[in-house]
C-alpha cells in the first residue's frame, strides 16, 4: 500500500513557477514509477509526465515537454514537479500516482493522491 500527498499547488501568474512536491508513504517507494497528471472540470484526467523507479527514463506531455521537469530523491520518498513558463492554460488540478513497474503514460497506476490546485492567472 502506498500513500500519496501533494503539496505545493497556489495561485501564479502567467510565465511564473511553481514546485509541487509529492510524498510517498511505505519502505518500497523506489520499486513503483511515478507519474503527475491533471485534470480540469468536466475534461478527462490528462498524463504531463512520468519518471521511472531509478529516474533514468523521463516522459512528458508535448504540452508541457521543455517547461516542466520531474524528478525524484528515493531516500526521500519524494517526487517534485517542477513547473516554470506557466500558462493559463496549465491551471489544473494536480495528481501524483504511482504504479509498479515500467513508465506509463495511461490512467493505469495503482495509488493516487488527492491532488493539489494549481491556478495560472493571464
Amino acid at each position: 500500500q502506498v500513500q500519496l500527498v501533494e503539496s505545493g499547488g497556489g495561485l501564479v501568474q502567467a510565465g511564473g513557477s511553481l514546485r509541487l512536491s509529492c510524498a510517498a508513504s511505505g519502505r518500497t517507494f523506489s520499486s513503483y514509477a511515478m507519474g503527475w497528471f491533471r485534470q480540469t472540470p468536466g475534461k478527462e484526467r490528462e498524463f504531463v509526465g512520468a519518471i521511472s523507479t531509478g529516474g533514468g527514463v523521463i516522459n512528458y506531455a508535448n504540452s508541457v515537454k521543455g517547461r516542466f521537469t520531474i524528478s525524484r530523491d528515493n531516500a526521500k520518498n519524494m517526487v517534485y514537479l517542477q513547473m516554470n513558463s506557466l500558462k493559463p492554460e496549465d491551471t489544473a488540478v494536480y495528481y501524483c500516482a504511482a504504479r509498479r513497474g515500467i513508465v506509463g503514460t495511461t490512467l493505469a497506476y495503482d495509488y493516487w493522491g488527492q491532488g493539489t490546485q494549481v491556478t495560472v492567472s493571464s
